[in-house]
């Protein structure tokens, strides 16, 4: 089989496509054929060597997949060969088969494609996760969701919508604002380019701010975003795309009486699997019943991997990117 090779830190040019065996599943594995790959940030972090899990060399990235099981191991149970499943493998997705374990794959809606299935686990159940668990979201509250056309940007401001917020999608050009507004229809729009969010929330707000902000973005955002929250306001740490990690004044927490609310799926899948999975079902749920609209923008063929990569580098993601290995 082929699979994207990282034999060395770097950028995505470092990587390499190679034929390497077949796999074979071991104890309560399966084996994933895979037909789309979803890129995240954190993964191009991770061929950095900057993630904070780092798999030994060569490693193949990609951290969620769309396809159908091939081959069961013993002991994985609750699937079948043939089953159309997604996966969230942690690594291994760019490549034309992929190891899972049971609790790490869900069958997929009939109205569901490979491609809406790759980017579907991961994005979702971060924003759902964030909104539901940490901040606790109620009906009628201000949702501020900055780098609201990215990945896990515009599922927040979906979910904010679906659960009865008043939403303002912040992202740093027009067009990335128009973006959102063609798939989302958030109830305010507001473009942070020219450093003034601080001012425009307390605008849209009058002069409240915001009750929930999130912030995939850290930086200059988060600084901002602590001086335009509502009393009682609590500010989702959810990434640091903006690449510095900012520091929390402990007087605006005080002033403010806020909360800054850390935002960690990987913990809170393996420390509340019950609850995980119960908003799981409930996100697959929302998407038969058609409340959910995933958005994939950016399908490159699996040749194209370094391309696909470069979206997020060069700061240019929009939706969901993933990389196809099999047409359906």
């Amino acid at each position: 089989m082929k699979a994207v090779l990282c034999k060395s830190y770097g950028p995505p040019e470092n990587l390499v496509m190679e034929e390497v065996p077949d796999l074979e599943p071991g104890d309560k594995e399966a084996v994933v054929e895979v037909y789309a790959a979803s890129l995240n940030f954190p993964d191009g972090l991770q061929i950095q060597g900057k993630y904070q899990f780092q798999p030994p060399m060569p490693f193949t990235p990609g951290s969620e997949v769309g396809g159908i099981i091939r081959k069961i191991g013993p002991g994985f149970e609750g699937f079948e060969v043939g089953d159309r499943v997604m996966a969230i493998p942690g690594i291994g997705g760019l490549a034309e088969q992929v190891l899972v374990k049971a609790d790490s794959v869900h069958r997929i809606p009939d109205n569901m494609d490979f491609k809406t299935a790759a980017g579907f686990a991961m994005v979702y159940t971060t924003s759902y996760h964030a909104l539901k668990q940490r901040a606790r979201l109620q009906p009628g509250e201000t949702l501020l969701v900055l780098g609201a056309s990215g990945g896990v940007g515009i599922t927040a401001v979906e979910l904010g919508k679906v659960m009865g917020a008043k939403v303002i999608a912040a992202a740093s050009t027009d067009e990335k604002l128009a973006f959102i507004d063609e798939h989302c229809k958030p109830d305010h729009l507001l473009n942070y380019g020219d450093g003034e969010l601080k001012d425009k929330v307390k605008a849209l707000t009058g002069d409240r701010g915001a009750d929930v902000i999130y912030d995939p973005v850290g930086g200059d955002l988060f600084d901002q975003s602590c001086r335009c929250i509502n009393w009682n306001g609590r500010l989702l740490v959810v990434g640091f795309t903006s690449g510095r990690i900012p520091e929390y004044k402990a007087n605006l927490a005080l002033l403010k009486g806020s909360s800054m609310v850390g935002v960690f799926l990987g913990r809170f899948r393996k420390e509340e699997p019950a609850e995980y999975e119960k908003n799981f079902d409930e996100l697959l749920s929302m998407y038969e019943a058609g409340k959910l609209h995933p958005v994939v923008t950016q399908t490159y063929p699996s040749e194209q991997f370094v391309e696909a990569f470069n979206v997020f580098t060069q700061r240019r993601a929009m939706g969901k990117v993933t990389v196809e290995f099999k047409s359906e």
